[in-house]
């Protein structure tokens, strides 16, 4: 896998998030002098990566500035961040990744993009979404091999993560959009419990599965992200001493999709936590499990049709065709038949928290194995619909790397409401693995 540091300008967009921050607060650096770093390197690389919606140079300048002459305000002052071209933004345009809104420019911020302001951050930009945040691909390419997919509706936001041009950016997750593209590019991925982030004044916005995450090259940024979206303070990624994690090995009936990559990662992953003291088991899992996967793409559907504004339902023959097609599928489906989902996964959901009782995380992969060259294919999240669906924050880790040099991701699952928890369990594994094997990421 290539070393993409050197892969154009490398200044100060090679700091994390954490580190950057730090060196504004002391004055060793500041954010006009990053901002700019990561602007050069947008300019070098954007033309072949096309991570970008929108860019304003002199507005990213201006937001740099404006910091550089106030003194700190909150966990990311300084910093800037990518939001996905979902999110409506006051002084930006929000395009949803469609032609129907092109140049629309919202009147105010939505909450996360008012509390990332707060913190301090600066918005260098808008990242490219597929339209309307749906699994039909776009533009954007892996930034590792150019031939290669970066995954589907965050792909802006984590290919510009994945190839330095900011440390931090934000996205969402209906099936796989946060944890699949995270693993694909190489880069941490983290997809907060449902609603455990507020996603008010997004558009379209399904409530009952949609769910925010965030991109970032290191553990600790996805915790001070977290925090500059909470307002609280960065999670702890320390256990109490002498904690012992008990794991579980997920290998539901979607197990045979798993790439032999994901199959070796998993049985070396488990070696290296058993010889580290945890206990690790695989999962049995309740027998409705099975239905989950049906549920999904029925209550997305019902969810989209109730949130997709009327001008878009009369003109579906000028949207994409995956749209187009799920938008008909679920007029056809009758009340009952979404009720019966909405049945199963309520109930999936307090089957999965007795199955936490005996557990404290569950691992599986994070995708499918290694990122796609067939850019048109939009392969199902098997490994991540379940988990959105059941409302649990996730976790990928980008530790290993498959057989023809690109990323694995290693999925950590944990309860939901426990975010947190999640965050330190995972330093603990990445430790571990680190601990065994040597540099990351390693050859599977």
């Amino acid at each position: 896998m290539p070393d993409l540091k050197n892969a154009g300008p490398a200044g100060l967009n090679l700091l994390t998030a954490t580190v950057a921050a730090q060196k504004i607060a002391a004055g060793e650096i500041t954010s006009e002098a990053l901002v700019r770093d990561c602007l050069e390197r947008i300019e070098a690389r954007d033309a072949d990566v096309h991570a970008w919606a929108f860019l304003d140079t002199d507005l990213a300048l201006a937001q740099a500035r404006a910091c550089d002459n106030e003194a700190p305000r909150g966990h990311l002052h300084g910093v800037p961040i990518g939001v996905k071209d979902i999110l409506n933004t006051a002084d930006m345009p929000t395009e949803y990744g469609s032609k129907l809104y092109a140049g629309n420019q919202p009147k105010s911020d939505c909450a996360t993009v008012a509390a990332l302001r707060r913190a301090g951050a600066v918005i260098i930009g808008k990242t490219v979404t597929t339209e309307f945040a749906c699994p039909y691909p776009t533009h954007t390419l892996n930034p590792h091999d150019l031939k290669s997919t970066p995954g589907v509706s965050s792909s802006g936001s984590v290919a510009a993560v994945a190839d330095y041009m900011i440390p931090l950016s934000n996205g969402t997750q209906t099936g796989g959009s946060v944890i699949r593209p995270a693993a694909l590019c190489g880069v941490y991925g983290y997809k907060a419990s449902h609603d455990n982030l507020d996603p008010t004044g997004i558009p379209m916005w399904k409530s009952s599965i949609d769910t925010l995450g965030h991109f970032a090259r290191s553990l600790a940024d996805i915790a001070l992200m977290r925090a500059a979206l909470t307002g609280d303070q960065p999670a702890s990624l320390n256990l109490p001493k002498d904690f012992q994690p008990r794991i579980g090995i997920c290998r539901t009936k979607l197990w045979p999709e798993a790439g032999a990559e994901n199959v070796a990662m998993i049985d070396t992953v488990s070696a290296i936590l058993r010889d580290a003291g945890a206990q690790v088991d695989d999962v049995d899992f309740p027998a409705n499990f099975d239905e989950i996967n049906q549920a999904h793409p029925i209550l997305t559907g019902a969810d989209s049709i109730s949130v997709l504004p009327e001008e878009i339902i009369r003109q579906l023959e000028k949207v994409n065709p995956w749209t187009r097609d799920r938008t008909e599928e679920a007029k056809e489906r009758s009340n009952e038949e979404v009720e019966e989902a909405r049945r199963v996964a309520a109930h999936t959901r307090i089957d999965l928290k007795q199955v936490f009782e005996n557990f404290d995380l569950l691992l599986t992969p994070a995708a499918e194995g290694e990122a796609q060259t067939d850019l048109a294919a939009m392969p199902p999240p098997s490994f991540n619909s379940l988990w959105t669906l059941m409302y649990t924050p996730c976790l990928s880790l980008p530790v290993f790397k498959g057989p023809n040099d690109m990323p694995v991701g290693l999925q950590i699952v944990g309860a939901q409401d426990r975010d947190d928890f999640l965050l330190a369990l995972s330093a603990w594994i990445e430790k571990k693995i680190i601990e065994a094997i040597g540099g990351l990421p390693a050859s599977l």
